[in-house]
């Protein structure tokens, strides 16, 4: 690519200048990080007109709320997904015991579970007359359900222990793989100097495992803020409910807009104070491939023991509600058979979350590629901002996205009246492609850092032996690239895929009229309290989402998607942990 200078050269002819080969790429990455960035600036805009009065009414009695009752879950689900997440990831690390095969996998299934899923299920099952209370007062002889006391789901515990109960495979996926890398002969070392297995753990397994355990923890913290349905349903008003009920409840969109510029604002201090947490550690290992740790066998008593402590998260986080939404389905089946609703959903869902996961992946290809082939620091910087889509809520995506959709829908609407005298309407903001394009800034980080990790397993010298034979750069990448990093590209399109079909605040405000996806008509028949008419949805989503999670356990075998979602989460991964 050549442009030719304003001045000539000794001959007469117009000097030119040669840009970089590489400037086409870099461009690209720039348009991509461009159009994940642009949401936020444009929430900022839209939050600096102003909301007229609403917004001293909303700092005095609804922000304090808001920040309180968000900062207790953010604390609660925090503590509670590292104990499970770090425990059960130790266990079927360390010990050996039967059922620990099983097990391996199971403990992955919760993440095809929506948070708003299970807070949907648990309400039902431990309603006043569900199952729960019922077979208890059977059990007692008591009549009356108010002479039972019985804990209450709708609160703020009960919102902790759920959100922990799907969210916590985050922390076992990367710790796990954390202690599976970790050499066998530190715990030896250990181990002779008198160390039991409980020491071994706090003082040599846990802080080697730090960085994993970091990394997975803030993908179920930013998960846990990003959550609409089950915070809503269980009574806990978070600042995601907050934005949700002013901009549909009162109208006010520059109103949501400041409340999402404060949670974007405590998004990011989180991620600055875990830097700064951090900011002194350093981990490296060794040139050769460490022998991994011998599980220790643990049998009779001791080893059924360890199995029912290792399934208790999976029966409560999956199997309950599985074996609920099966039930329940089942009946609404044969009492009313299927919606005709119900396939136009399902159509709706599968459509939008594949196109959503080919043009999520096509960008997350050009992006990583763009940084393995430009060994430049504007490279990196692009990859990063690129990848802070997945810290933003869907509702605060879904607000800086209107601004610049509906102005691009008004200029077009304007200039076909003016030259034509037709009316376009809204092109963007009322079709499928604001949809999309909120599902491909929220998980661009998923298919960047998937395939990123896939493509620094492939040497460079296959790079250089590729244009030494006469290939370009697409060339290399289709010929060369591509196939060595598909198991790459299938774990992050299944991660993107899955994601898409779960995802519920930015499916709710950005959905064209009168189209339904699954989530939504869950969401609908929850909010009414019908949901016996919302179980057959909820099952086809755990349906949907079940494979993609089976596949990523048969893959996490492999050593390969350690840090698939790890890798992609971190909006600044630290350079020294790599999975």
């Amino acid at each position: 690519m050549t442009i030719a200078a304003a001045g000539e050269g000794r001959a007469g002819a117009p000097r030119r200048l040669t840009l970089p080969p590489l400037s086409g790429w870099l461009a690209a990455a720039g348009v991509i990080a461009l159009g994940v960035v642009a949401p936020i600036a444009a929430l900022a805009w839209f939050a600096a007109q102003g909301s007229g009065d609403l917004w001293p009414h909303l700092v005095d009695t609804v922000l304090p709320q808001a920040i309180r009752d968000t900062a207790i879950l953010l604390v609660g689900v925090g503590a509670l997904v590292i104990v499970l997440g770090t425990g059960t990831a130790w266990l079927v690390t360390a010990y050996d015991f039967p059922g620990r095969s099983v097990l391996d996998w199971a403990l992955l299934l919760p993440l095809a579970i929506p948070t708003y899923i299970v807070a949907y299920t648990y309400l039902d099952v431990l309603h006043p007359i569900g199952p729960v209370q019922t077979a208890i007062r059977t059990l007692f002889g008591i009549s009356n359900p108010r002479d039972l006391p019985f804990p209450d789901v709708r609160s703020m515990w009960g919102c902790i222990l759920l959100l922990s109960l799907v969210l916590y495979p985050y922390v076992y996926l990367s710790t796990r793989a954390m202690f599976l890398m970790q050499a066998a002969s530190l715990v030896e070392v250990a181990r002779t100097l008198g160390h039991g297995r409980r020491r071994v753990f706090f003082h040599v397994a846990l802080p080697l495992a730090r960085p994993a355990i970091v990394v997975g923890t803030s993908l179920a913290l930013m998960e846990a803020l990003n959550d609409i349905g089950a915070s809503e349903f269980l009574g806990v008003r978070t600042l995601t409910v907050s934005i949700y009920a002013t901009w549909i409840n009162r109208s006010s969109l520059p109103g949501a807009a400041q409340i999402a510029l404060v949670m974007l604002a405590l998004v990011i201090s989180l991620i600055l104070i875990e830097r700064w947490a951090r900011r002194r550690q350093r981990y490296a290992a060794a040139a050769q491939q460490a022998r991994r740790l011998v599980p220790q066998r643990l049998a009779g008593a001791r080893g059924l023991g360890a199995l029912a402590v290792g399934f208790l998260p999976v029966l409560f986080g999956f199997c309950v509600p599985a074996l609920h939404l099966a039930h329940e389905a089942y009946k609404r089946v044969s009492f009313a058979g299927i919606s005709p609703g119900i396939l136009e959903e399902t159509i709706n869902t599968v459509t939008m979350a594949a196109v959503a996961t080919a043009v999520t992946i096509a960008l997350g290809l050009v992006v990583a590629y763009t940084a393995r082939i430009v060994q430049r620091r504007e490279a990196n910087v692009l990859a990063r901002l690129a990848s802070v889509g997945y810290a933003i809520p869907g509702t605060v995506l879904a607000i800086g996205l209107l601004t610049p959709l509906a102005a691009f829908d008004n200029a077009v609407d304007g200039a076909m009246r003016n030259l034509f005298g037709i009316s376009t309407g809204l092109i963007l903001s009322g079709s499928g492609v604001a949809l999309v394009y909120a599902y491909v800034v929220r998980f661009l980080a998923i298919a960047n850092g998937g395939i990123e990790a896939g493509l620094s397993k492939v040497p460079h010298s296959l790079d250089h032996a590729a244009r030494a034979l006469g290939q370009g750069r697409l060339g290399t990448m289709f010929g060369v690239h591509l196939p060595l990093v598909r198991p790459a590209l299938l774990g992050a399109a299944l991660l993107v895929f899955v994601d898409c079909m779960k995802e519920l605040p930015a499916t709710l405000l950005l959905r064209p009229l009168n189209f339904e996806t699954l989530a939504t008509h869950l969401y609908a028949e929850a909010s009414r309290g019908t949901y016996e008419d919302g179980a057959v949805a909820a099952l086809l989503i755990v349906v949907f989402g079940l494979v993609p999670v089976i596949l990523l356990a048969r893959m996490s075998r492999g050593r390969y998607a350690v840090s698939l979602r790890a890798s992609s989460s971190e909006v600044d991964r630290p350079a020294s942990f790599r999975p």
